[in-house]
């Protein structure tokens, strides 16, 4: 398998009816070790709302998130069930478009269903992280293809992708991931972004990491400050901060790697 042939729907079917299976098993009130202000029944609320959210917005293609009605949360004894029946909704709306057909995204890189489609994948796989080790059981590994496509969503997507209306000043620092069994690497460059929403009129002056290289494994000494290397399903955990760098090589300036630490967790609230 690779990342061209990878089934989206599939991962998002299976990977939320495991969240789903371990909830079910789970006291509703045990903490989410990764999110310490979430219990169990404040997760499947999540992915439920989420999945929820994006079905609408996928169904309603091309229209935006005004046309998205809110979704009530359930008493804690029908979330899990909720879940499972949001999750059918969301697969239903994409098997109904094509990935190319256009649709509305919060992000740059966005656009169309297919955007939709990985980014939901990957939603349901981190939160199957959280849902197995909320339950207390392994945390499974989706293997190195599947994992190597989340480190690239999560550089490409939530951490990169500043709008048209936006300029970045790199400052010289970059970090380069490597996940060694998946033979795939990134650079992250560090830096500022600047610019005035046209819609807002907010003046932005902040710090901010951006993907300026992602290539099959190279292997070269790249111009770096520092670099993280591993398994993709170490570093996918890691970034997503649902793992530890026990299983990493960290290698050069550690105030850089705690610097993309910084930028994702801004990133990702």
């Amino acid at each position: 398998m690779t990342e061209d042939t990878l089934d989206y729907a599939d991962v998002i079917a299976q990977e939320s009816a495991r969240v789903a299976d371990a909830l079910a098993q789970t006291p509703l009130t045990a903490q989410v070790p990764s999110c310490t202000d979430w219990d169990a029944a404040d997760l499947a609320y999540h992915l439920g709302e989420v999945q929820d959210f994006w079905s609408q917005i996928v169904g309603n293609a091309p229209a935006g998130p005004d046309d998205a009605d809110d979704t009530e949360r359930r008493p804690d004894d029908e979330l899990v069930p909720f879940l499972r029946g949001r999750t059918q909704a969301l697969l239903a709306a994409l098997a109904a478009h094509d990935p190319a057909d256009p649709c509305w995204s919060w992000s740059s890189t966005g656009g169309t269903v297919g955007w939709v489609l990985r980014r939901q994948a990957h939603e349901a796989l981190v939160h199957r992280v959280d849902a197995e080790q909320t339950a207390g059981l392994p945390v499974g590994d989706p293997g190195a293809v599947l994992a190597a496509d989340g480190v690239d969503e999560m550089l490409g997507v939530m951490v990169s992708g500043l709008p048209a209306w936006a300029t970045f000043t790199p400052d010289g620092q970059r970090v380069r991931l490597s996940a060694t069994d998946a033979r795939r690497e990134w650079v992250v460059a560090f830096g500022r972004f600047h610019g005035t929403s046209p819609t807002t009129g907010k003046e932005y002056d902040e710090e901010c990491g951006e993907l300026v290289g992602g290539a099959p494994w190279e292997g070269d000494d790249e111009d770096v400050t520092a670099t993280v290397s591993g398994a993709a399903w170490d570093l996918d955990l890691w970034l997503w901060g649902r793992g530890n760098a026990d299983g990493l090589a960290l290698v050069g300036d550690r105030a850089a790697i705690d610097r993309l630490r910084a930028v994702i967790v801004d990133s990702t609230q």
